[in-house]
């Protein structure tokens, strides 16, 4: 038995004041239904992503109140930055055990308008190792920072080695309506704006963005629109920084999950949605799935490798570095855009061929890592 991914909503990401974090889940949860053609009434069970703006003991209970639901199961989830796709993977275990027909799974943040900039820093900084990394003053750009550092010197590169990766994202988001930052950029520019942590630069980091988005996880398919959730997989190697393999952070244990349960290979796979918080982040992610070799992302991103007609179509839509990051909903919308391109509805940007889509994020510092396998049809 397998589950259905029946229907995905993303809003678009930016600085946009008004809406609370339940505001935009709700806004994401109608988009979602309607994609897939349910009715609120038919969701048996809700999962949502936590807020660090609102922080609320039952997110889910929350939101089903307002939404004016009344699910049988209704429960929140935390790993990170890998949360949307975790609470897929459980969607898709409630339907696999006969336990719900439908699970709605939503996050949504006003991280960027109702949060300031030092409590984020602060709050976010909190998965570093308590007793060595926090005291010291460690943030989330930092962590990365000394990996991207690390990296570098590993393979005697330049930083600018990083930055075809953040020009590639925003290619893909000049042509993505929604997308937070369209502007096209060069490598000149990436390397040009201010440093954050070195030797990361401001065009190496993710914006911070309001937003949310959605999925449908079904029994079976409500149309012919409908996709396979073929496969998922998870690994939770360490937590910090400083318990961090190089190499082998749990990524390719999770992506390998995953196409075993999919019985897939990568030469089947025909888009891609690699988690992009930092120039580092996908460069490290990539590497390790296999996608390009070691060191050589960026040159890889260069050549044209993660475009649209390149050999791995990466983050068609942006991804985080130029759509956006409202949290939890920042790397479901990386499986949203799979999915359009699976359902060949990307217009401009469509992938051609496009039969078998991987999506992969993580949480904390490379921390937990969870992978999907798509597929078209059933």
């Amino acid at each position: 038995m397998t589950a259905s991914l029946t229907g995905v909503g993303v809003t678009g990401f930016g600085r946009q004041p008004g809406p609370d974090s339940v505001d935009w889940q709700l806004m994401a949860a109608e988009l979602a239904l309607a994609d897939a053609g349910v009715d609120p009434e038919a969701v048996d069970a809700l999962i949502t992503g936590y807020s660090t703006v609102s922080g609320h003991l039952m997110p889910a209970d929350l939101l089903a109140e307002r939404f004016g639901i009344r699910p049988a199961t209704a429960f929140g989830m935390s790993v990170g930055g890998a949360t949307g796709l975790a609470m897929l993977a459980q969607a898709q275990r409630l339907v696999m055990a006969g336990a719900a027909r439908h699970v709605l799974v939503v996050a949504g943040e006003n991280r960027a308008s109702g949060q300031a900039r030092e409590t984020s820093t602060r709050v976010l900084a909190q998965v570093g190792q308590a007793a060595y990394e926090v005291p010291l003053g460690g943030t989330v750009p930092a962590y990365y920072a000394l990996l991207a550092s690390r990296y570098l010197w590993t393979y005697g590169l330049e930083p600018s080695a990083l930055a075809p990766l953040p020009v590639q994202m925003r290619a893909h988001a000049a042509r993505k309506l929604g997308a937070q930052y369209r502007k096209p950029i060069t490598v000149e520019d990436v390397v040009a704006s201010r440093p954050v942590a070195d030797p990361l630069r401001l065009l190496d980091c993710c914006p911070v963005s309001d937003g949310g988005a959605a999925f449908l996880v079904s029994a079976a398919p409500t149309s012919e629109r409908s996709l396979e959730i073929a496969g998922t997989g998870q690994a939770h190697r360490h937590q910090h920084l400083t318990a961090l393999e190089m190499g082998d952070t749990g990524a390719a244990l999770a992506a390998q999950r995953a196409l075993a349960e999919a019985d897939v290979a990568w030469e089947a796979v025909d888009v891609f949605g690699i988690y992009d918080s930092f120039s580092i982040t996908v460069a490290m992610l990539l590497e390790e799935l296999g996608l390009a070799a070691p060191g050589r992302a960026g040159a890889y991103a260069a050549a044209g490798a993660f475009d649209v007609d390149g050999r791995y179509p990466t983050n068609t839509h942006g991804g985080l570095l130029s759509y956006g990051h409202c949290g939890v909903g920042g790397g479901m919308a990386h499986l949203v855009e799979v999915a359009i391109q699976l359902r060949q509805e990307r217009g401009v940007s469509q992938v051609g061929g496009c039969e078998v889509g991987y999506v992969h994020a993580d949480g904390g510092v490379l921390s937990a890592h969870v992978g999907v396998v798509l597929r078209r049809g059933h």
